[in-house]
């Protein structure tokens, strides 16, 4: 029964946000990209805060080895920004409009295309899904409530990355559709991910708390150090509060997917 839900929580993140980033590059959703910024930053903060690291710490392990995990997973997590292995869409910003951000990201794309291409893209991108998928493995694995919102969280903190994908892709070749296939199918990597998670953290299934730690490091990193920064800028009281709002729906979606997970253990 974990298994299937691991396959299915990581299909659904992998698979799902390139679907959403799609809508939201290519489709009628192109106006609420900077909301779902916000959105993803909610997500991620509220799934590290008030689930993972609450069910890590009520283990037996102490304070200080947990704090020291988070520490080593936070620098960890930098050390793969640096090398773009782990966030190859980095300097993915927005400027207000979807115009502007297209606009960046071209630039962006442009400077893939000198260095490497488009393969070196989807390979970064298929490491970061790999990653991505073992750490809902472990949550999965520590209560099926948890990886549900693990799985969500990765959903969400996924678009923005699959949105700077197929725009550099689309910089190489005009097939849109051609784009988005490569891009499913890198976010597809998520499941093998799953899979290696679940056979590697039920071998190691004493160091599961270490598991939760570093996932709650990733969550953490990628909504300080890439989602929050975007949104840093001078924008309207309205525009504030645009954000501000969308930020609490994503703590707020983490908190319904907990209710309605913790209702489904209970019957």
């Amino acid at each position: 029964m974990t298994l299937i839900a691991i396959l299915i929580g990581t299909l659904a993140a992998g698979i799902g946000s390139v679907w959403l980033a799609a809508a939201l590059s290519f489709g009628v959703l192109a106006r609420y990209t900077q909301h779902m910024l916000s959105l993803a930053a909610g997500a991620l903060l509220a799934t590290a805060f008030m689930h993972l690291l609450p069910e890590a710490f009520e283990s037996p392990v102490g304070a200080h080895q947990l704090f020291m995990t988070l520490l080593i997973g936070l620098v960890f997590f930098f050390l793969l920004d640096k090398a773009e292995l782990w966030h190859h869409g980095h300097e993915h910003h927005q400027h207000g409009s979807h115009d502007d951000h297209a606009d960046h990201a071209h630039d962006h794309a442009h400077e893939h295309t000198h260095r490497s291409g488009g393969w070196a893209v989807l390979a970064g991108d298929s490491v970061h899904c790999f990653g991505d998928g073992i750490l809902i493995a472990s949550a999965f694995i520590a209560d099926m409530r948890l990886g549900a919102i693990a799985a969500l969280a990765v959903l969400a903190h996924e678009v923005p990355h699959h949105m700077g994908d197929l725009v550099v892709l689309r910089r190489l070749s005009s097939d849109r559709k051609a784009a988005l296939v490569k891009v499913t199918l890198a976010g597809a990597v998520t499941a093998l991910g799953g899979l290696l998670g679940y056979w590697l953290v039920d071998l190691l299934r004493d160091y599961l708390t270490y598991f939760l730690v570093m996932a709650s490091s990733s969550f953490i990193y990628v909504a300080l150090a890439d989602l929050i920064p975007q949104l840093q800028k001078r924008l309207s009281l309205r525009e504030t509060l645009a954000q501000i709002a969308w930020l609490l729906v994503g703590i707020g979606l983490v908190t319904v997917v907990d209710r309605k997970s913790t209702r489904l253990n209970s019957s």
